[in-house]
């Protein structure tokens, strides 16, 4: 591995480390995913998705975006974007040279066998108003030589459970020094104006309020803007129609609360804000060519949701 330029992280295309990547209970397994590798324009998503365990992005091309929760964030070379669990999140690279990153996605038990409020205190920084950081080269030396430890550790460690147990260790320690770095946050969201920020506004509006009764009309009304002219820049900037927006991001939430909640079907209805049963039922199988309950089976029968190695950035 070597330096990446302009940066004091270690980086090769294609290095990967993955512990515990399995269907496996998740209530008792440590699991990581480390991904080494690029992305390109070509695979940008068309729409926000989620994960049942945490991740982290550390872009290392000069720039990319991230939509987290409808709200864009410009990204820049040695930004991190953290993720926690359910959250809605896309990626978006800008056309030409394909862009380096790292991913990393893990997953620590229900319940860790001790110091159990300290690893709740140190993720809680997943929570930060603002899921970007971005530090100068000072605190990313401090914070990135565990990560590049990682790296080295994998590759030199030759006993598998000692090699996983210290790569467990030395990513605590990079969680918490993240933690203690987390008020020195130098992220300075945009403030540009025009169309395209006001439409950033008001899907960022509907991530938050997609469980309440919205529409086209109350959109507008609600941000000093006239429907047809809204419908129409809406669509000429995220690519979706105001509705097809609503409906996409009430079923996504819907589909983790399928997969991660106990509540029954008709509740998780009501709870992303379809009107009636018959209406949620409808839109699912539209969007989802299936219903709610035989989508519940089949993922919790495959455990295809709870697998890092789906990481698709």
């Amino acid at each position: 591995m070597k330096y990446y330029p302009n940066s004091p992280l270690l980086y090769e295309k294609g290095f990967s480390i993955i512990i515990n990547d399995e269907a496996l209970s998740f209530d008792s397994s440590i699991c990581y995913y480390f991904d080494y590798d690029q992305r390109s324009h070509s695979v940008n998503m068309d729409f926000p998705h989620f994960h049942s365990f945490y991740e982290l992005m550390i872009l290392l091309s000069p720039k990319a975006y991230h939509f987290v929760n409808g709200t864009r964030y410009d990204l820049a070379s040695n930004d991190i974007v953290l993720l926690a669990p359910s959250v809605l999140h896309q990626s978006e690279y800008p056309p030409g040279t394909p862009s380096d990153r790292i991913i990393i996605g893990f997953l620590f038990p229900q319940k860790m066998p001790s110091f159990p409020g300290a690893y709740k205190e140190i993720l809680s920084v997943f929570n930060s108003p603002c899921p970007v950081f971005r530090f100068h080269r000072e605190e990313q030396n401090l914070l990135f030589s565990s990560i590049n430890d990682i790296a080295d550790i994998s590759q030199r460690t030759t006993n598998p459970a000692v090699r996983n147990l210290m790569i467990h260790n030395k990513f605590v320690e990079f969680l918490f020094t993240l933690y203690s770095l987390k008020d020195q946050n130098h992220y300075t969201p945009s403030t540009e104006g025009g169309i395209k920020e006001k439409i950033y506004s008001i899907t960022s509006y509907i991530h938050q309020h997609y469980g309440e009764d919205i529409s086209l009309t109350t959109l507008a009304d609600a941000f000093y803007i006239s429907p047809y002219y809204l419908s129409h820049q809406f669509k000429e900037v995220t690519g979706y129609t105001v509705v097809q927006y609503i409906q996409l991001t009430r079923i996504k939430n819907a589909q983790y609360l399928l997969l991660n909640s106990n509540e029954k079907i008709t509740q998780i209805a009501e709870a992303t804000g379809f009107s009636s049963f018959s209406q949620f039922n409808r839109v699912f199988r539209k969007l989802c060519q299936t219903s709610p309950s035989d989508y519940k089976a089949e993922a919790r029968k495959s455990s295809t949701d709870v697998t890092l190695t789906s990481v698709n950035q």
